[in-house]
């Protein structure tokens, strides 16, 4: 069965979700963190320590943000946290667990974003990872590059870049 003959929605997250949004977090750090010999204890306490870190950080600098599950067909497998601004809709965070990842989930996660922006006519960004494996992905959704900033690459998807290459397509 593939993404789009599943049941994708979004909810928005709860305090009673505290301890599967940190495991998830958890989940998008295993191939990073398994490099490191780790004393027993030690790499729960620090991921707790960074997933604590991270939630506290998005919501004191992100006022009026949406923080939602992607839950499919009933079960939570990821999450989506986006900050609605006058001049952009900033995606903070697309997260989801490893079995749920290459399956269309995101796709339609995201997606809901991207036709957001083109009712609104508001480009879309996000921050990735030089090396994150996700980068292919919001390229191939249409993500460009706007800014190098170090170890995160500033990306931006505009609606009528979208159009556009809907217009080719269509035409060619």
């Amino acid at each position: 069965m593939t993404g789009a003959e599943r049941s994708v929605t979004l909810r928005p997250e709860l305090e009673s979700d505290r301890a599967f949004v940190a495991a998830l977090y958890a989940s998008t750090r295993e191939e990073e963190l398994a490099q490191v010999e780790w004393p027993p204890g030690a790499r729960e306490a620090f991921l707790a320590q960074q997933f604590a870190a991270q939630h506290s950080e998005y919501r004191a600098n992100y006022p009026g943000a949406s923080f939602d599950l992607i839950v499919l067909d009933g079960e939570p497998v990821g999450r989506l946290y986006v900050h609605r601004r006058a001049e952009e809709i900033r995606v903070m965070d697309l997260a989801l667990l490893p079995h749920a990842r290459r399956a269309g989930t995101g796709t339609i996660a995201l997606g809901r974003v991207l036709e957001e922006a083109r009712r609104t006519g508001l480009p879309v960004t996000i921050h990735v990872e030089r090396f994150n494996r996700a980068l292919s992905f919001y390229e191939r959704l249409g993500f460009r590059l706007r800014e190098d900033r170090g170890v995160y690459l500033f990306l931006e998807w505009r609606p009528e870049a979208d159009a556009g290459a809907e217009a080719s397509c269509s035409t060619g």
